[in-house]
């Protein structure tokens, strides 16, 4: 019961996070790729998302980090990584957003979208882990 406890009250900070961070960056204008006044409104770099999904691997290996060393019980481990990072990271809107800059002819940003979500999030796992062992 303290394991499902744990992952529904991260899940929803999670959830809180990633709404938040959305919001940040939709009413930011740094985030907009081209000026709308040029016949391109609506086109933007997915960066919530990919701040999230870092984010959310940090969080992971950091879990796992504490898990290994003993520092952190295991359900705590499960409510950080499957609640936490599970509410706040997002595959779905990261193969969309790729998919979307891809249909917009937009594939080196879409390559580019690939590339940083998998080589940060790895790298920011591997730095979780590295931090906390």
């Amino acid at each position: 019961m303290t394991v499902a406890v744990l992952v529904g009250v991260f899940g929803v900070l999670g959830a809180l996070f990633r709404f938040a961070i959305d919001s940040w960056f939709a009413h930011h204008a740094s985030t907009r790729l081209l000026p709308s006044g040029k016949g391109h409104a609506g086109l933007h770099w997915p960066w919530a998302t990919l701040v999230v999904n870092v984010a959310g691997c940090f969080i992971i290996g950091v879990s796992h980090g504490l898990a290994a060393g003993l520092a952190l019980g295991p359900e705590w481990q499960t409510g950080l990584a499957a609640g936490l990072a599970g509410g706040l990271t997002t595959f779905s809107s990261w193969t969309t957003a790729t998919v979307r800059l891809a249909s917009e002819a937009r594939f080196g940003a879409a390559a580019v979208n690939l590339a940083a979500n998998l080589f940060l999030g790895f790298a920011a796992a591997a730095a979780g882990i590295a931090l906390t062992t």
